[in-house]
């Protein structure tokens, strides 16, 4: 028989016996203190033992409830507006926990802890004029005690014990889980340091990663290399880059990585109240916890907590980085929301950096082509000139030769216009890319993703019919139609062939792969194809090719075109 069976059993009647009898009496509580004072010391360095914050909270609980003899323990992390943002409980079984349902909001007795910051013992809660009462299912409570835990001064979150082994909680235990509610603070502010750093850590490791990428090559795919980093640096399930072309506005799923990735990318869905339309208006946030915001991407990528930021170039916000996770995850915080907005705020750097350093490169090509332009113009036309003058000259001295001569000069001439035209080309070409370059561009950046150059013809005057936002239509089919080869047909070789004249505009790819079977399985990727060529009253269509794999065309007629 331990001390405090001893104390609970005799205590009583030994007081009642005597000076002897209140000599063992005080013996029993000494043995008793001292059994618990160690309980309490053990407690404390189980809890400091520890720097993952949800294990220490956890283990504060747990060790609270032994402590005191409860039944039950709880930890309840207050949120900055005074509600609970975390109720992490011990002592009840999972299966009595998942019928109860929701878990307390911090109303009644347990609201009252955080606002009095001093601790609260009752004998027996349900009296409590505070008290709010029970969902269906709770097991019965009736002994309380609640104590706050302060971290420099301010309440991080509350202890809440109920049911006492042996009877109501004594000031010992009030005393008792105080102290290792002084000793559970320090230990939740050490795993808060060590998270922050670690996190800190992290950032760096993915920053850099992102930022030698996005510095490595001009034809890398940035957005690509962003949502990689942000699904890496939140350990979220899905990563996405979100543009728009205004608030309000439909938003278009520029880059996509993770789970549903491939169902989501590329698509254009509509405008919808949550953390990603508010990062598009520049505000960071988490979508609401209790669900009330609707699923930004549709149901098709889990997304039962979204996290969004903005993102920003060079003073604009050109979109929104955001991160989801699957129900069974744990919900993003205010930690990842300060995780996410540093990475987004540096990417954006890193992509600037990224975009000057190509115009660059590509100011560095036009002045060579100036340079060329000039060359042939005060060279080589005239080297050629004067070789034909001095042609014609001989024609004139030695006539039986004349025939053959003015042939030759007729090619100088010729040869002579071609450069010329060559010239005004180079000198007015401009900064912005052709479509036949924008298009050239896409093939070369997914060229990796298919271990092979693909096969390119251009037919007709692409750059004369194909402008505006037809061209951005025309560079979104290329772009998403070989991404779908590269992701399903497992080719060997790929032909993409663009014709553009008074009829119309049309894209077809062609591949050797595997065939419909597995480009089935691309229905909802190919679905904004058919969108995007139904809206410019064109189709969309998947057949056979002649050589096995698929042949994806897509075609749309020319309406309203200025052309020549």
């Amino acid at each position: 028989m331990d001390a405090d069976e001893l104390r609970v059993t005799y205590l009583p009647k030994l007081e009642a016996n005597g000076a002897v009898g209140d000599s063992i009496a005080r013996t029993i509580r000494v043995l008793s203190s001292q059994r618990r004072l160690q309980t309490l010391l053990d407690a404390s360095n189980v809890v400091a033992s520890d720097l993952d914050l949800e294990h220490v909270l956890r283990r504060i609980a747990e060790e609270a409830r032994i402590v005191a003899d409860a039944e039950y323990a709880a930890l309840g992390v207050i949120a900055a507006d005074g509600s609970l943002e975390r109720f992490i409980h011990v002592g009840m079984a999972q299966h009595v926990a998942e019928k109860i349902g929701d878990l307390p909001a911090g109303h009644g007795v347990l609201g009252a802890v955080n606002q009095s910051s001093n601790p609260i013992r009752l004998t027996d809660l349900t009296t409590d004029p505070r008290a709010v009462g029970f969902p269906a299912h709770h097991p019965p409570m009736n002994s309380f005690l609640g104590v706050p835990i302060k971290i420099r001064g301010e309440t991080y979150g509350n202890l809440y014990l109920t049911n006492r082994a042996d009877g109501p909680f004594t000031d010992e235990d009030e005393e008792l889980v105080t102290a290792l509610a002084a000793t559970a603070a320090t230990a939740i502010n050490n795993a808060r340091l060590y998270e922050e750093a670690r996190r800190a850590q992290q950032l760096s490791a993915v920053l850099g990663d992102v930022t030698s990428a996005l510095l490595a090559s001009e034809t890398i795919d940035v957005f690509g290399v962003l949502a990689h980093g942000v699904a890496t640096l939140t350990e979220a399930d899905f990563a996405a880059i979100v543009t728009s072309d205004a608030v309000g506005e439909e938003l278009f799923i520029d880059t996509a990585r993770g789970q549903g990735a491939s169902l989501i990318e590329g698509e254009v869905l509509p405008w919808v109240e949550g953390a990603v339309s508010r990062a598009m208006e520049g505000t960071a946030s988490i979508s609401p916890p209790e669900g009330t915001d609707v699923p930004p991407f549709c149901e098709r990528v889990p997304s039962s907590s979204v996290i969004a930021v903005p993102l920003i170039v060079s003073g604009d916000r050109i979109g929104a980085v955001c991160a989801t996770r699957a129900e069974s995850r744990p919900a993003f915080d205010s930690g990842d929301l300060e995780l996410l907005s540093d990475f987004a705020t540096q990417a954006g750097l890193a992509v600037a950096l990224s975009w000057a350093r190509a115009d660059r490169q590509r100011l560095g090509v036009i002045e060579d082509r100036a340079r060329t332009a000039r060359d042939l113009h005060d060279h080589v036309i005239q080297r050629l000139f004067a070789t034909g003058l001095g042609l014609q000259a001989f024609a004139s001295a030695h006539p039986r030769h004349c025939g053959r001569i003015d042939r030759h000069v007729a090619e100088i001439d010729a040869a002579i216009e071609d450069i010329r035209n060559a010239i005004f080309t180079l000198r007015t070409r401009k900064t912005t890319r052709t479509m036949r370059h924008r298009l050239l561009d896409v093939v070369t950046e997914l060229s990796a993703g298919l271990g092979m150059a693909p096969k390119v013809t251009f037919t007709g005057q692409i750059d004369a019919f194909i402008k505006g936002e037809l061209a951005d239509d025309v560079v979104a089919v290329l772009r998403e139609t070989v991404t779908n080869v590269t992701r399903h047909a497992r080719a060997t070789a790929v032909s993409i062939e663009v014709q553009a004249d008074s009829a119309g505009v049309t894209v077809t790819v062609g591949d050797d792969g595997v065939g419909l079977a597995a480009g089935d399985k691309t229905a909802s990727g190919t679905a904004n194809l058919r969108a995007r060529a139904g809206a410019r009253g064109g189709a969309f269509g998947l057949t056979p090719g002649e050589n096995g794999g698929v042949r994806a065309r897509w075609h749309v007629p020319v309406h309203g075109q200025d052309v020549p």
